[in-house]
């Protein structure tokens, strides 16, 4: 009986010992935070740290997420106020300048702002069982330097603004409470990354100031994992393993290493000694035969499981990275992944994040980012001079996207690199940092030091950092800076050059001083030099803002930029027409960025683009050069699917001298393809097919079977079709599919021979209103007054440089750079333009008629005049516009053009086109204006 009560109590101690809880390994400090203002810089003489601090914030947050800070007035220190610059001066910006204005057409304003130190203090209760174990205190992203005390000892400071703020505590904490007190600081000290980076900038995220992501206390064996970097090698088939191991013990330890694939339980042990202090344990792992490679195509990821097992205690610390057996090279002009050539389809991500000011640190967050650009054909993003959180990176990981991410600087004439300033030393350190925690990550393809270096020794110092990381990580590939310079060392070249339009060009670029046509590319350029070329922000093409989209700033960033614009248009009486000029003015800009990605698909052996951008950019003057918003939402004028047409692993092309014809002509095409997919296309039979607006197929055919290899510059045939046949003036398309993926184009056929228009020689066509005409209008007599490029008046618009594109970037911060609109909109229906077949927006059959134009300035004019074509104005100005308008001049009729249809005429058939359907419209019954004019207006319309 006695041998059975000790087995029972034996059982029972057991059973109690087994349901001990387990060891709590983490201490979770979300939640709320003492927290005190330091706008004096007193805490740290005052000792703050060993004190309570009176008020309270939310963390993970920031200042304004929370409601702290400066209310925004003229004389916050903020950067956004733009109230003395000598642009907003003119006349037309005095709403601007209005005493007390504090709505800011720049960019983004904060509800709250505040740059300086902010103490954040929270209580802890250190559990008895973490007594001889390591402590660690985690803050995934602070903004930005922060300085740590335990009670009323200071533990040191870190200013990583990519990478988390990691302090080892061990010595710090021991059983029972602390206080633990941080100072962040988000000023621009001896660490200076360029006030413009989006590492730091207003312009984007905002400057602000707190911490976010995961934040937490954790305990770990004093013998712990501190690092493990994982470096597959495709060809062998296996990874090697660097661990790094922390050993604080004062002696030699024994310990044994253990990695494990958890997908395919692939397993390796093995024993070492370890000094005191940091080990760095290097370690092989064959995968397997049935090895997974990793790319857009397949994102194909494992887990490794490494534990390490101390023999003198007996613990186990234990840490999981993930990673792709990928590699991502380059080989002559191209980018390899895995051996086969990719073209970089890629956007900018400038922390553009209006609702928190601070970059999301969740998964899902970028999972939606990343899924909505997967839909509109990227498969690579840079990240523009800033480091994201991990959540981006495990995101891009499962989508299989490509990632180009930046040291978090943006030099400028006041900011350089490589003469000696502190941020020298730290562009190293922070490089570091950035591999350490995020280099196992196969989407970390590339790293850059920063956007367009400044310095006079950027190309030593930079050399010499790209050849430092080529010698020391091989899993991704390098440059010396986003935009320049183009330096031998080098992996790939980051180059402003070869894109459509450059910031001063203005209307000398190819879309505005070309005839519409399909041929131009990069190559001459790309030929100059030996490495891959990646295309530098390209685009920038600019859309009419959507006020709707005022709504959506619900959270600390306000659009206060679109309200003033939106308040200037309503002064102009034109609010009715705020959707119209931004669907008009977005088909525009989606012509542009046709033009820009299909002439790099054009160019043979081309290493890829990176637009600015496929969302908006509210910073730096409200850069709207998105087709989505910052939100990563539509607008309403180009779909995901009609954008990935003309951009995608496999894009049909077609290389075609013009895009408008007479009817006399032959239509040619030769038709080629840009083929970036899995692997080659097969006994492919290339078709193409001709249709009118309606669908009605005019034309098709096939080309030959072929073979179709992973490349581009690949030409499938050509397509050639007499237009004799049609006989009205009419826009066609042509349509190319290439194994699946279909690509269009619109032309334009316009009658060879015009009929005789019945009447139209009562039409008086004039360039001038003189005295003589005035009294036929008052007689009833009908006029077309043509007016040549730069004959109106400047007070009636005389100074607006129009042109056919966009606006590049924006007028605020290009000092007014042409084309000064953003294209057109028009009564498509009109019957002055029967015979002129158009859309409500540009086409390029409009190219023409805005290469050889002047906008009318319609302010003098009566308030419910409305145009028969309107030019869309830059939003800053919002002023009402006309290209072609009509109106009474006593018993007669007068038509308004401000496109010249004299000059050269047999050399622009769309301008024969378009004077014979203003004509035949002016000498029919259906021109019958409301509106008069009066003569001394007209008569100022020229200089």
């Amino acid at each position: 009986m006695k041998q059975i009560l000790i087995c029972a109590i034996f059982f029972a101690t057991v059973i109690v010992a087994c349901q001990k809880p387990a060891v709590q390994q983490k201490i979770d400090l979300k939640g709320e935070w003492a927290f005190a203002i330091d706008s004096l810089d007193k805490g740290i003489s005052e000792k703050w740290f060993n004190q309570e601090l009176a008020d309270k914030v939310t963390l993970p947050g920031s200042m304004t997420t929370n409601g702290k800070g400066n209310d925004i007035t003229l004389k916050t220190p903020w950067t956004g106020q733009i109230v003395d610059s000598s642009y907003f001066k003119k006349p037309e910006y005095a709403k601007f300048r209005q005493p007390g204005n504090i709505k800011i057409p720049f960019w983004l304003q904060p509800v709250k702002y505040y740059k300086g130190a902010a103490w954040y203090q929270k209580e802890v209760s250190i559990p008895e069982d973490w007594n001889r174990q390591s402590i660690g205190l985690f803050l995934e992203r602070c903004h930005w330097e922060s300085r740590l005390w335990v009670d009323d000892k200071e533990v040191g400071m870190q200013n990583s603004l990519g990478t988390p703020h990691k302090y080892d505590l061990t010595k710090f904490l021991t059983p029972g409470k602390h206080r633990l007190s941080l100072c962040v600081d988000n000023r621009v000290k001896d660490i200076d990354p360029g006030i413009n980076s989006h590492s730091i900038s207003d312009h984007t995220q905002s400057n602000w100031n707190g911490v976010v992501g995961q934040l937490f206390l954790e305990a770990r064996p004093l013998i712990y994992i501190q690092n493990v970097q994982v470096y597959p090698e495709i060809q062998n088939k296996k990874i090697a393993v660097k661990v790094k191991v922390e050993n604080p013990t004062g002696k030699v330890a024994s310990v044994k290493l253990s990695l494990k694939i958890k997908e395919t339980g692939t397993s390796i042990d093995e024993k070492f000694e370890l000094k005191e202090g940091e080990n760095m344990l290097a370690i092989d792992l064959e995968m397997g035969s049935d090895v997974k490679l990793w790319n857009e195509f397949h994102p194909n990821l494992y887990s490794l499981e490494v534990s390490l097992n101390d023999k003198t205690s007996g613990k186990t610390d234990v840490t999981t990275t993930t990673f792709g057996m990928r590699e991502f090279k380059t080989s002559g002009k191209h980018i390899l992944i895995n051996g086969q050539p990719t073209f970089l389809r890629g956007t900018l991500e400038c922390a553009i994040f209006p609702k928190t000011g601070y970059p999301a640190t969740d998964l899902n967050e970028w999972l939606r980012i990343f899924t909505v650009a997967h839909a509109h054909g990227l498969n690579h993003f840079r990240f523009h001079s800033w480091c994201p959180p991990q959540a981006a990176f495990g995101a891009a990981d499962q989508l299989g996207f490509y990632l180009h991410v930046e040291c978090s600087s943006w030099a400028n004439q006041s900011t350089t690199i490589g003469d000696g300033k502190p941020f020298d030393k730290y562009l190293y350190e922070e490089s570091q940092r950035m591999i350490d925690e995020y280099g196992n990550h196969p989407s970390f393809c590339m790293m850059v030091y920063g956007n367009e270096p400044a310095g006079k020794n950027q190309g030593t110092f930079l050399t010499d950092f790209v050849n430092f990381w080529k010698s020391k990580d091989n899993r991704r590939i390098y440059t010396s800076g986003a935009g320049w310079p183009n330096l031998p060392a080098n992996d790939y070249l980051s180059d402003s050059e070869p894109r459509i339009q450059h910031w001063g060009q203005g209307l000398g670029s190819i879309i505005n001083a070309q005839a519409p046509n399909t041929e131009y590319d990069w190559s001459a350029y790309n030929n100059k030099f030996p490495q891959p070329m990646v295309s530098h922000e390209i685009g920038q093409w600019c859309v009419y803002p959507n006020f709707k989209e005022i709504a959506k700033y619900d959270g600390v960033l306000k659009a206060k930029n679109f309200e003033l614009f939106q308040e200037t248009l309503k002064d102009h009486g034109l609010a009715q027409l705020a959707d119209s000029f931004l669907l008009a003015s977005g088909k525009l800009q989606a012509l542009c960025y046709k033009a820009d990605i299909e002439a790099a698909l054009r160019t043979k052996d081309f290493g890829g683009f990176q637009l600015l951008d496929l969302h908006d950019f509210p910073g730096q003057g409200s850069a709207l050069v998105g087709v989505l918003d910052p939100f990563w939402g539509e607008k309403g004028y180009i779909s995901p699917a009609e954008y990935n047409r003309f951009c995608n692993s496999t894009v049909a092309l077609a290389r075609m001298k013009k895009l408008v014809y007479t009817n006399d002509e032959t239509f040619e095409a030769a038709i080629e393809v840009a083929h970036y997919g899995d692997h080659p296309i097969s006994a492919c039979v290339p078709e193409w097919k001709i249709t009118d607006k309606t669908g009605k197929l005019i034309q098709s055919g096939k080309l030959p079977q072929t073979n179709i290899p992973v490349g581009n510059g690949f030409k499938l045939g050509d397509v050639s079709f007499p237009l004799a046949a049609i006989s009205n003036p009419e826009k066609l398309i042509l349509e190319v599919s290439v194994n699946g993926k279909s690509n269009s184009w619109d032309f334009w056929v316009y009658p060879a021979k015009k009929e005789i228009i019945s009447g139209e020689e009562k039409i008086r066509v004039v360039q001038k209103l003189d005295a003589a005409t005035q009294k036929y209008l008052q007689d009833g007599g009908i006029v077309l007054l043509n007016l040549k490029k730069g004959a109106l008046s400047k007070e009636l618009g005389g100074d607006i440089p129009i042109g056919f594109s966009s606006i590049f970037w924006n007028t605020a911060w290009t000092n007014g750079q042409a084309p000064h609109t953003l294209g057109i909109l028009v009564n498509p229906n009109h019957p002055a333009l029967a015979e002129f077949p158009t859309e409500y927006h540009s086409n390029y059959q409009w190219w023409d008629a805005m290469s050889h134009s002047g906008a009318i300035n319609m302010t003098s004019f009566p308030t419910n005049l409305k145009p028969i074509v309107r030019v869309i104005d830059d939003w800053f100005t919002n002023r009402p516009l006309a290209l072609i308008v009509e109106g009474k001049v006593g018993k007669g009729k007068i038509l308004i053009s401000g496109i010249d249809l004299t000059t050269d005429l047999d050399k622009r058939p769309e301008a024969q086109q378009m004077l014979f359907s203003l004509k035949k419209y002016m000498a029919g019954e259906k021109f019958q204006p409301k509106i008069e004019l009066g003569t001394e207006l007209l008569g100022s319309l020229t200089k």
